[in-house]
């Protein structure tokens, strides 16, 4: 089964990235940044560290405010570099861990956690700054990630105690992974340090060593405190740490301090910290009856025929295809679809199955690969098609013979304006 190796607390500041991409390591004003990663790299490759459970926040680059959510999960297979307003950094992608992440989705929606999942997004500094370090010049870190993305920058945000019961439901959640992986737990965010307002630049090192001190040994005092007692202590922008909770929650209570660093060169304080794991083996027993817990939701739907629940593993791997089909929303992409199918999908990378699927109107088939019918909903609204024709067809009668099974032998459809009135007629 999975094991949590340690913990891992890192800044992520874009300074970091900055001093990566322009070569800064030989700078005595840079290299202390380098020397607190070069300890955290030398741990994680000597513990043999299979994934990375990363707990980050966006920096309103992929995440925006039409959609903020509290906890985001990435379930994807890969992670790219995401372009914050001057380009892409040139960094590898990441590489996802499907099983654990999905895995994990799944203990923490049944621990009540009201939990968001992402795939299809890249990932900005709060990611990639603390990551991109921990590759050598051999290349990029050969591990896998998970990704947690916590919505910190919108008020309100989730409490240091929820932040704390999360990573209590997290150790969980990876202890009860079938796979033997080892497993490191990586905080990112601040430490203090402000970036709006007249308060711009503040800094509270003081702070930052006593919030460093209790997050080993006392953390239960940083449970109880208050996003406000965080950012008049460390700054607005510094309450971000209550992420570091979620990573000690997920920890014994009893852990081995490998390494603590800080420096403030500049409007940050840059910390590196390693966590060992001394706690002792989880209970098998414990174990089962938690996995049993884990799924009992769904138990029996399995055995509904004619029924495919749409799943994260389905919904990963038909990630393209039901992209492109909710890209139908969109009037420009409706009228190229109509007009131009062929080098639209070509396009969009569409494989030659997925095109014929489309391009033949096989609704049963694209359900049983792992299309969503609320996109296959749309694009028949597109091609004129009403609801009761698709469930006609996906049951393999004439429209005639399913309307013949309904108390009311109705039509409609989920289009709209002229097109809803001219179906109408029809």
């Amino acid at each position: 089964m999975a094991r949590i190796i340690g913990g891992i607390g890192a800044s992520h500041s874009p300074t970091i990235g900055y001093a990566k991409d322009t070569g800064k390591r030989n700078d005595p004003a840079w290299a202390p940044i380098f020397e607190g990663f070069d300890v955290v790299r030398g741990w994680v490759q000597d513990k043999k560290i299979d994934v990375l459970f990363f707990i980050y926040n966006d920096h309103i680059t992929s995440f925006f405010f039409d959609h903020y959510s509290p906890y985001a999960l990435g379930i994807d297979d890969v992670y790219g570099p995401a372009d914050e307003g001057g380009g892409v950094r040139e960094v590898a992608p990441a590489r996802g861990h499907l099983g654990l992440s999905q895995h994990i989705g799944m203990a923490l929606v049944a621990d009540e956690f009201d939990m968001s999942f992402f795939q299809g997004k890249t990932v900005d500094h709060g990611f990639l700054s603390p990551l991109s370090m921990l590759g050598d010049e051999n290349g990029p870190w050969q591990g896998t990630v998970v990704p947690l993305q916590v919505g910190v920058l919108q008020l309100p945000v989730p409490s240091p105690k929820r932040m704390w019961k999360l990573g209590k439901s997290l150790r969980k959640a990876i202890e009860s992974y079938p796979e033997d992986l080892r497993v490191a737990i990586v905080a990112t965010g601040g430490l203090s340090h402000q970036v709006h307002g007249e308060r711009a630049g503040f800094i509270n090192e003081d702070w930052d060593n006593e919030f460093l001190e209790l997050l080993e040994k006392a953390p239960e005092q940083l449970v109880d405190m208050r996003i406000a007692d965080y950012a008049l202590k460390g700054g607005m922008e510094g309450a971000e740490v209550i992420m570091w909770l979620i990573m000690r929650g997920a920890l014994s209570d009893k852990v081995r301090l490998v390494h603590k660093q800080t420096y403030a060169p500049s409007v940050t304080n840059i910390a590196t910290l390693v966590f060992e794991d001394l706690g002792d083996a989880p209970d098998e027993a414990e174990i089962n009856a938690y996995r049993d817990y884990m799924v009992d939701q769904l138990k029996g739907a399995e055995a509904l025929t004619g029924t495919y629940p749409f799943t994260h593993a389905r919904s990963q791997a038909n990630f393209r295809i039901n992209s492109f089909l909710h890209d139908l929303i969109k009037p420009e992409h409706r009228k190229r679809f109509v007009a131009d199918f062929e080098a639209l999908a070509s396009e969009r990378g569409l494989s030659d199955e997925e095109k014929a699927l489309i391009r033949d109107r096989k609704w049963i088939e694209m359900v049983r690969r792992g299309v969503s019918f609320f996109v296959l909903e749309k694009m028949a609204a597109v091609l004129g098609v009403s609801n009761p024709q698709v469930y006609a067809n996906f049951r393999g009668q004439t429209l005639e013979q399913f309307l013949a099974t309904r108390k009311v032998p109705m039509t409609y459809s989920v289009a709209g304006g002229d097109k809803v009135r001219q179906m109408d007629k029809t």
